[in-house]
């Protein structure tokens, strides 16, 4: 908590330089975003590194800052285990789904976002599909992205409230209120007319702050202290254990740390992640997105573990007060405000909030996607200009964000536990489909329907059965692709010109890559489910010198005639 005095203000003159250092960003977006496509998914020409940090900072929120440092104070080294499990899931993702994702979306249809893909990959149900994936987007994105407006506002009331109530003798609900419109329109205004592009590299600089500041605090408390052994050993006396990985009942037994690990499974079904893969300028460019996101995530949240650890002896000795003793939530930021001085601390304060914004204005954009790519213009017969469509866009991000903004002026407990729970929703309903819908020829529009209410169905049951210990997405995600599986074998009817198709999407994803850079070809993830038919190998490797650009030239040279194609069909 911060006082009134001259730290206050030189902390809002740091946070002050952070929004004005944002809304250039936005504006400079503004004049780079020429029509619908620049503004949903950035005119696919996103920089691997600008892709990888963007992801990253808008799939890791506040939690990196608060929840995981929190957790790890309170019960040791062992709730490690979930920043493990998201650290390799988020590894997975960027190897075997980045790649195919950026060449399939585009060869089917040039589709920019995850919904209109599964609506156009999949032939029998497709357009059913997009319909309620588009529907589940946007009424779980809307309440997820006003979660984030309340934690901008419970930010501002744990960080200033106290100085605010000297100076101004505001409440804690009118520092409430007003953090939150705060924060709230200022990622509002740079996400509305800056788009993807602005929401990315806005993202961009925000993962680049969370970096730094999570890597600074334990470095200068190192430098404190002077011996790292001592620390260390502090650390033990304090908090007998902290250091044991495999201390499985101080976490609450083995289930749980099952459940901490299930966590990497959401990274497949995440729309906001999906859509940076699909802005790459290359497929090949997921190998230097993995290499960046990934040395990223891993340094963050080594930089958070040890934070947390080393605060614990200082707290002890009186060197730190917690803010929140009852969760340790703020460790973070009571460990930058007590040993930094008043500047860099608004700098580590404006890091907390750059992970909140960022996670805002990515869902934001992929919500009003939804809304408007597969929503309102898949039942306009008649097509928009692109000035028009551009603005149609900019409407959608407006009203999504004028809905979550009146959610948030009265939070409730429902909206804040719902973070959590959309994140096993989304995973369970739409990870399997992704993954088969890459790797399957198989799946049919039905059968993805069936996952994808299989999968959400379970993420809701699960927590009211005897074996609500382990966590719901893991179960979900295991049913869905069952269900997937099983109902896309009783629909599935062979048809050469779409099995061609999709086997030219597969060649085309292997090209410019490394020979290890995907673990299974189409062949084999064919044997683990069953034989092919339709199309022949041969087929698919001469057109791998076809061009992986516009989805209408993928069109001309799949083999098939346009009508053939899952895109050019009606969709059932």
């Amino acid at each position: 908590m911060v006082d009134f005095g001259s730290g206050f203000w030189w902390m809002l003159a740091a946070i002050g330089l952070y929004f004005a250092a944002m809304l250039g960003v936005g504006v400079w977006a503004s004049l780079k975003t020429q029509d619908k496509d620049d503004y949903m998914i950035g005119g696919r020409n996103l920089p691997p590194a600008v892709a990888a940090l963007s992801a990253g900072a808008s799939d890791m929120s506040g939690w990196l800052l608060m929840g995981l440092p929190g957790a790890l104070y309170m019960g040791g080294m062992v709730q490690a285990w979930i920043a493990i499990g998201l650290t390799v899931g988020a590894w997975v993702n960027w190897k075997i789904v980045a790649p195919r994702l950026r060449v399939f979306t585009e060869k089917y249809g040039n589709s920019i976002t995850l919904p209109s893909f599964l609506g156009n990959r999949l032939v029998r149900g497709g357009r059913a599909l997009r319909i309620v994936s588009g529907l589940v987007i946007l009424v779980f994105f809307t309440f997820y992205i006003s979660s984030g407006m309340v934690a901008g506002g419970n930010f501002a009331t744990s960080a200033f409230g106290a100085a605010l109530e000297q100076t101004a003798g505001w409440d804690s609900d009118t520092t409430y209120l007003v953090g939150m419109c705060v924060i709230a329109g200022v990622t509002i205004f740079y996400t509305l007319i800056g788009g993807f592009l602005g929401a990315t590299y806005t993202d961009f600089f925000q993962g680049a702050l969370m970096f730094l500041a999570l890597l600074t605090v334990p470095v200068v408390v190192l430098f404190m202290v002077g011996d790292p052994g001592r620390i260390v050993e502090r650390v033990d006396q304090v908090h007998p254990g902290a250091w044991n990985l495999f201390d499985f009942d101080a976490a609450g037994g083995l289930i749980v740390v099952i459940s901490l690990i299930a966590w990497g499974l959401g990274y497949f079904g995440q729309p906001h992640i999906l859509v940076r893969f699909m802005a790459l300028s290359s497929h090949d460019d997921a190998v230097a997105g993995r290499r960046v996101g990934v040395g990223w995530m891993l340094l963050c949240v080594l930089g958070a573990m040890f934070t947390a650890l080393f605060a614990i002896p200082l707290v002890d000795s009186g060197r730190l007060a917690l803010t929140n003793e009852e969760t340790a939530e703020t460790v973070f930021l009571d460990s930058a405000i007590g040993l930094f001085p008043a500047f860099l601390a608004g700098l580590v304060l404006a890091a907390v909030l750059a992970a909140i914004m960022s996670t805002v204005a990515s869902q934001l954009v992929v919500t009003a996607s939804a809304l408007v790519e597969d929503l309102a213009l898949l039942f306009r017969k008649e097509t928009l200009s692109p000035k028009a469509s551009l603005w149609l866009s900019r409407a959608g991000v407006f009203v999504v964000a004028l809905v979550a903004m009146a959610m948030a002026f009265n939070p409730s407990e429902s909206i804040l536990n719902l973070v959590g729970f959309a994140w096993a929703g989304f995973g369970a309903a739409f990870g399997p489909i992704t993954l088969l819908a890459l790797y399957w020829r198989k799946l049919t529009g039905v059968g993805a329907i069936a996952a994808m209410i299989t999968g959400a169905a379970v993420v809701f049951i699960w927590p009211n059965t005897p074996w609500s210990d382990l966590y719901e997405l893991a179960p979900g995600f295991i049913a869905a692709t069952v269900a997937a599986v099983v109902v896309s074998l009783i629909t599935y009817r062979a048809d050469p010109g779409v099995d061609q198709h999709f086997d030219d999407a597969v060649a085309m994803s292997h090209r410019g890559l490394p020979a290890d850079s995907e673990p299974a070809s189409e062949s084999t993830t064919e044997s683990a489910i069953g034989p092919a038919s339709g199309s022949a190998a041969s087929g698919a490797a001469s057109s791998a010198s076809s061009t992986a650009r516009s989805g209408d030239s993928a069109a001309t040279n799949s083999g098939a005639a346009s009508t053939d194609l899952p895109w050019a069909k009606p969709q059932a």
